[in-house]
């Protein structure tokens, strides 16, 4: 048995009787209050599921296992100049709730390059797509199309204890994550490039071979992708592609579906879409200004103009955070220490001055700030990832590793399949109506 195999045995053995005495002792107990315009506004804010990997709170912004992100950043093994933390150490950190030493994340890099290659077969389907096919369907159809490989499906095919369930999960997992940026760059060079692919360089590690890949050999770039793919992975449990990840596989659907299904919902406007609205945005204001330094006047007016017509500025607001994210910060230090001079950054931070007072202002915004989201797509530009369309796929392939590893524990806890209880208008109507003749009586 691998060591991390080893490792994620033994805690999850642990909380599993953890957890059920305390569902023996408490299991009874109220955590929550649901209120009507929950039920109508999407769930939004009910607690009712377990997710051991992150947790958002709503001033300090996200925490790994306990970690945020300033601390990730110093404690994380590091990329070879030792200035920004690969994301193998945010994996091992997220399923075994330990910061793995440099020889941990080494042996995890070593791993995901053993278990990179991609089924033929994935590429031939690949290249039977439109060019022009958006490249979330795409890593969509592709993820999917992996599923023949699935160790679980084939192990709950032949019979297998469901307390062993978290085993070929696991597999799965390792493998598909070590298969992400290989199938994401295929994508981005077919869509892009003329189909002139590059062959991994297997001496790298994940996020840095994964921007040779894309085609920028800049150490810069490879930091940026080493950050990004750190910061992107987890934001609990509640959010649509998690959820929708958590959903699919509390079915017993293997990784491979339930990773296409969260991926499907990363795609939508709402959710991880928002990354390419945002930079849009920026280009648009631009093109309508005239200059690619305008003032914070000029960008006033355009963000006056914006929600006069009755549309909201990509990249601010949030439906939990009442800060500023970490995230966004986190991307704002790196361009302060990498980045002179730049005319799109320049004009995310300005955008950062204008665009909150002014949302304050209206008295109907509770979070004004801007999310990870408002500063991404200018890092990505300076590099010459200019593509917005395919930022979405960056977003997916960090993002599969919170919620594979969340995916991970849920089987190993026994979690069950997810089924909530939902009523109807009318149903509201009768629940409601003793109380409004009471109301009226008194």
């Amino acid at each position: 048995m691998d060591p991390l195999k080893q490792k994620f045995s033994k805690k999850a053995s642990v909380l599993r009787e953890e957890i059920r005495g305390m569902l023996k002792e408490h299991g009874d107990k109220k955590v929550d209050e649901v209120k009507l315009k929950q039920i109508y506004g999407g769930a939004r804010g009910i607690k009712m599921m377990i997710w051991e990997t992150s947790q958002l709170d709503p001033i300090k912004g996200i925490s790994f296992r306990g970690f945020h992100i300033p601390e990730l950043r110093e404690k994380l093994p590091k990329g070879p100049d030792g200035k920004e933390p690969r994301p193998e150490g945010l994996f091992w950190l997220m399923l075994v709730g330990e910061i793995p030493t440099d020889d941990e994340v080494h042996w995890l890099t070593q791993q995901w390059t053993r278990r990179s290659n991609v089924p033929e077969h994935v590429f031939r389907l690949l290249d039977s797509l439109p060019t022009d096919t958006h490249p979330m369907t795409q890593f969509v159809t592709a993820i999917a199309s992996m599923q023949t490989e699935s160790c679980f499906a084939r192990r709950y095919n032949e019979g297998i204890n469901k307390a062993d369930y978290w085993d070929p999960t696991y597999e799965d997992t390792m493998n598909l994550i070590a298969r992400l940026p290989r199938i994401a760059a295929y994508i981005y060079r077919r869509s892009y490039h003329d189909g002139k692919h590059i062959a991994p360089d297997i001496a790298q590690d994940w996020a840095g071979n994964f921007a040779h890949m894309l085609g920028n050999v800049e150490p810069d770039f490879k930091n940026l992708m080493r950050l990004y793919l750190t910061i992107h992975a987890d934001h609990e449990g509640g959010n649509a592609s998690a959820h929708t990840t958590h959903l699919v596989g509390s079915t017993l659907s293997d990784a491979y579906l339930s990773l296409a299904a969260g991926m499907s919902a990363l795609a939508g406007p709402l959710h991880g879409l928002a990354n390419q609205e945002v930079i849009k945005w920026i280009f648009s204001m631009l093109d309508a200004l005239g200059t690619t330094k305008p003032s914070k006047e000029q960008i006033a007016d355009y963000v006056n103009s914006t929600l006069a017509a009755g549309q909201v500025i990509p990249g601010y607001g949030h439906a939990v955070l009442r800060e500023p994210d970490p995230r966004f910060v986190a991307q704002k230090r790196f361009a302060e220490a990498y980045i002179k001079g730049d005319d799109i950054v320049d004009v995310v931070w300005k955008v950062f001055d204008v665009v909150p007072p002014i949302l304050q202002s209206l008295g109907k915004v509770k979070n004004p700030w801007p999310n990870v989201d408002a500063h991404s797509g200018a890092l990505l530009v300076h590099y010459g990832l200019t593509e917005y369309s395919f930022y979405t796929v960056l977003f997916g392939v960090s993002r599969a590793l919170g919620v594979l590893s969340a995916l991970c524990w849920a089987r190993a806890l026994g979690f069950p399949l997810e089924r909530p209880k939902s009523v109807t208008t009318n149903w509201v109507k009768g629940f409601l109506a003793p109380k409004q003749e009471t109301v009226e009586k008194s």
